[in-house]
Parts: C-alpha cells; structure tokens; sequence
C-alpha cells in the first residue's frame, strides 16, 4: 500500500541519516553560532568573458610576486592540495560564489592524477604520461550521467566537458588464459561462461540480480545531496520519494563488506570470487571482504549494463584536471602552484587560515574554512596542524589509520604504427596466480595503452603507455635507500624486471621498441606527491570501520580526499570534494539546492 511505501521510505531515510549522519556529529560537527543568520549565499563574482581560461595564469601571477597589498591575501576558503577532490571541493565552492584558493606544493595541480610530459630529441617529438588513475567511465558528456557518478555530476555542475574516446572491452590476462572483458563478461558466450560454463554464468546473474536494488538505492541519493551538518535533512530529504519502492532492509547492505553480498547470492564459483576480489582491489585497495557494498554498487552498472562503456581521456587525465581547473578559474578563484602551505592556523578552536613557506609571516587568512586535501597521516604527523587543538582520542584514531602499501611504476614511449596499435587493448590486468592473492608481490599489475584510443599523446609512429602494480610494493624495502644512488637505481631495475615481463606478454618485443622508459616508485610517490609512505591511501574494511565524513572538531577546518568518506578512486574523492564544499558552512544550503534543482533538470532532459 502507498502507507506502507511512505513508512518503507522513512525508515530508511532515518537509517541513512543513523548511519551517516550521527557518525558526522561525533567526528566534530560544529558551526558558528551566528551560520543561521548566513542563509543566503555570498554575492557571485562577476565573471569576464573576455578573460582568457589559461591553465595556471593566477597561478603564474601568484607565485611570481609576494602576497602583498597588490594581491588578495584573504578568501572565504583555502583548499590546501590540489587532487582531484581538493579541485572539485574548490570548483563547486567558487560556483556557489565564495572566493577559493587552491595551494599546491607541486609545480602542477592534479595531484596523482596530474601528468607530465617529456621530449625526446633522437625523435624531436613529446611523450605525455599519465602518473595515477587511467581506468575512467561516466564522463563522456555524449552519454547521459549517473547521479552517482561524483566527478561527471560536477563537471555537468560547471559547465565543463572532458572530451573522451568511448570503448567497451579491455584486455585479461589470466591464469586461465586470455580474454576480453566487455559488459557481457558474466552471460553466456562471455569469460565466465569460458571458464565455469552454464553453472558460473547462472551464479553470475544470480549476483547481478542482487545487486539491482543496491545499484537503485545508491542512484536514488546523489552525492551532491549530502554535507556534514544538520542541514542534510534539507538537501537530501527531497530525495525521500525515491526510496518509494527500495527495501531499507536490504539497503542498509550498502555498509556492509561486498563479499557478504557475494556469498548470500550464492556465489561459490572460485573464478568468480577471484576475479571480483581483484575488481575490488583495483577499485579500493582491499579485496571484496573489506570493500563496501555501496562503491560496487555504483560500479557494477558502470561496467556491466547492456550499454556499459569506458572513457578514454583526450589528452590523459591531465584533462580532467584541466577542466576542473576551468571551473574553478572561470569564477574568479586561484590555483597556486609551487606554494607549499607551512601551517594551517588553528586561533580559539577555529581555522582562520593558512601560512606559505615561502613566506610564514604572512596570514592568508578563511573566512568560512579551510579544507586539506592532504592525507591523514600527512595532516596529522608533519606538524602542519597542531595537533593539540584536536581531542586526544581523534589524534590517536587518524594516526592509527591504517595504510595500503603503494606501487611500481614504468612509463614506456615506444614505436608503433597505429595498424599496430588498432590490434591492442588499452588496458590490460594481469594476474599470475590467484593462489597467491591479489595482494602478493609481484603478482598482479595493470597496464595503460592510452595511445589506442588517443593519438595526441605522442608523436606519429609512437605511443605511450603506463603498467603499475596496484598497492602492493611494500614502503620497508625503500624508506632507508637514498635517492640519486647506485643503490636506489639497481633497485629500481630489479623492482621493474617484472613489469617489463608483464609488457612482453603482451607487446613481445617492447624493450626493442622503447625510446623512453622512466620508473616510479614508492619514493617517487612520497616525493611529488608528498604521500605518507607512498601509500596508496588508507586500508579500512567494511567489517571493521568506515570512512569518516569531513568535518573536524576543529571549527572551519574540513577534510576531503580519500581520507574521508566516500573513500578510495576518483569518482569517490571527487564525492568528498563535494561533500565538504556543501559542509563549509550552513550558507551554502541555498546554492547547494540550486544546483541540486541543476541536477534534477539535467537528468530529466
């Protein structure tokens, strides 16, 4: 009946706001006691249309000059680090209309999703990389968005597009043999059926079936909908009728580890499991037993509706960035590279600003906030906070984080003719033993090959591509090898002999046809991306903990990035961006709801 439908829809509204919302308030929800007066958003910049929307040009303006009179030196909000979900957090806060300013150590913004290039004069051409994520999808604005898709939702609320090359399968290198993965991997003439036959395939949709009400219940509630205060019962209660016809029981499943999932659906098939473990790995760091039900949820349409498709970049990922970067420009806010921030200033339990090194007797002074984009262990541990101003146990809790290893890299520029590279993939996920798990050295790596799709990264007759083995290089083996020494090069060799054996079984001769070669690893992350111990980001399980939200006890001081809730991959730090922009301030539940209404308008037409 339509009463028990409503009463179905309370109830689980009631226990998201239990699960998400009381876990808000205990991590340091607090507001100035005056916000209620502060309900209608700040007056938008005006915005010149003749203003060139060049990459980094406040950010050159800024670094070539002291933050004197002549330059803005208070804002409504300071984003220190400039990921992907320091960038969105940014981006959505200078659409509401606060002045924002993005503080970048790097010489770039992105973070691990910024990318380089390097020119080769034996071949007087340029080679572009990639540095992190090359697995990307729902951003194609030829497609229609998802809402639960964070980073398309805030491109779509900027107005900015990222042109891709769409394609559907991708390349499996397994113990098994090798295959191609395409939205049809679980039914009947696909890899299951390859390897399990009728009884895998029945298992498979088995799971799907499953998976279709939590694939619905993480739809019915965007991301952008949801902030750290009381006012979510105003931005995300409209979003109420949607759970009409949910199960709250079944939703609350959404917390829990997928492998609950994968096990009350039946599934036994040791294929299945192993492959979903390494799904879950790639995606999260931690295999199915501590990944979340909801960020497969939302994954599972992504590679496996009908019409499923990937997203190549044009350009890389440094095109994402780009467009953020746009985003945030084309509203009068800055980027400021090569400013590494000293201190985040904490005065009567409140952050007020922002100190630079290259210059610490200067205050750059937040009215609103100040959001760090900087890992927990980073926050915590490098005395950019003091850390007095926190309660004990808090301290005590983020430093006891725990993190996920971090990775090996190998950038490769080698000569192919595109006939050549029309016979490849551009990616591969290689895994030599599922015996050994997802999780052991040296048995598992991806692979790159963004040239398939995208000529403009390097020159005719050439392509690049990127292979990485993901958060399972240990830091131990490197935290007392120095940089620049014989010893760190030969161990930068023997570390990568495995990624070139993973390339030759897929490119055979790829050490004849290399031009280029350059090798990242653990120390490389910790250098240019100032990362605790090169980590990936932090190992919580499902059954043991979860992610917190942004806010902090410390007033005006909010997390995102994925330390915090949503958690690990760029659709999910692209989530915390927005979470914590809407959580600044109760003034900007307003401009939150219009952008909301944006949304609803978008998706309907």
């Amino acid at each position: 009946s339509v009463k028990k439908l409503k009463l179905s829809s309370m109830v689980f509204f009631l226990s998201f706001l239990l699960l998400w919302g009381l876990p808000t308030l205990l991590n340091g929800l607090s507001f100035s006691p005056n916000a209620s007066s502060h309900l209608v958003p700040p007056t938008l910049q005006a915005y010149n249309p003749l203003r060139k929307l060049q990459i980094f040009a406040q950010t050159r303006q800024l670094d070539s000059a002291p933050l004197d009179e002549s330059i803005q030196h208070s804002f409504d909000a300071i984003v220190v680090g400039s990921g992907i979900g320091g960038l969105s957090c940014a981006a959505l806060l200078s659409h509401f209309g606060y002045s924002v300013a993005v503080f970048e150590s790097h010489s770039m913004p992105g973070g691990a999703a910024h990318g380089y290039s390097v020119y080769n004069k034996n071949i007087g051409g340029t080679f572009t990389f990639d540095t992190g994520p090359s697995f990307f999808s729902g951003l194609n604005s030829d497609f229609p968005a998802k809402s639960s898709n964070p980073l398309r939702s805030i491109l779509d609320i900027l107005g900015e597009e990222v042109k891709c090359a769409p394609y559907a399968t991708f390349g499996l290198k397994f113990p098994e043999g090798d295959f191609l993965h395409s939205p049809k991997f679980g039914l009947s003439g696909g890899v299951v059926d390859a390897v399990s036959g009728a009884r895998g395939v029945e298992q498979w949709r088995k799971l799907m079936k499953a998976m279709e009400p939590l694939a619905n219940a993480v739809d019915a509630m965007p991301t952008a909908a949801l902030r750290g205060d009381v006012g979510v019962a105003l931005t995300a209660g409209q979003f109420l009728p949607n759970f009409a016809k949910t199960n709250p029981l079944e939703n609350l499943k959404l917390t829990s580890p997928f492998s609950k999932i994968i096990d009350g659906s039946g599934v036994t098939d040791e294929f299945i499991k192993n492959w979903l473990d390494l799904l879950c790995f790639c995606l999260s760091g931690v295999p199915s037993d501590g990944t979340i039900t909801a960020e497969m949820a939302m994954m599972v349409g992504e590679f496996y509706d009908d019409d499923a498709i990937m997203d190549c970049p044009i350009g890389g990922a440094k095109s994402i960035v780009d467009a953020l970067v746009r985003g945030i420009e084309k509203n009068s806010g800055f980027i400021c590279c090569n400013s590494h921030v000293e201190e985040i200033c904490i005065e009567n339990g409140r952050a007020v600003g922002v100190r630079l090194k290259k210059n610490p007797e200067q205050l750059i002074s937040a009215k609103k906030g100040v959001i760090s984009n900087i890992s927990i262990w980073d926050l915590m541990n490098t005395g950019i906070v003091d850390t007095n101003h926190f309660p004990d146990r808090f301290v005590s809790n983020r430093k006891a984080t725990p993190e996920c290893p971090s990775f090996m890299h190998l950038h490769v520029g080698f000569e192919m003719a595109k006939h050549e590279l029309q016979k490849l993939q551009a990616h591969y996920i290689y895994i030599a033993d599922w015996v050994r798990g997802v999780s052991d050295d040296e048995n598992c790596a991806l692979v790159s090959i963004p040239s398939v799709h995208d000529d403009t990264l390097a020159p005719n007759g050439y392509a690049v591509l990127h292979i990485y083995t993901p958060a399972t290089e240990r830091f131990e083996r490197w935290e007392n090898v120095k940089r620049n020494t014989p010893e760190y090069k030969a161990l930068k060799e023997e570390r990568s002999e495995f990624l070139w054996n993973v390339l030759e079984s897929i490119i055979p001769d790829i050490r004849q046809r290399t031009i280029h070669s350059q090798v990242g690893t653990p120390l490389t992350h910790q250098r240019f991306l100032r990362r605790h111990k090169g980590t990936y980001g932090p190992a919580i399980y499902a059954s043991e903990g979860s992610f917190p939200f942004p806010t902090t006890p410390v007033e005006g001081l909010l997390l995102c990035g994925d330390s915090c809730f949503p958690g690990i991959g760029v659709p999910a730090v692209a989530g915390s961006g927005i979470i914590a922009a809407n959580s600044i301030s109760l003034d900007t539940i307003v401009p939150q709801l219009k952008v909301l209404q944006q949304l609803k308008s978008r998706n309907s037409g």
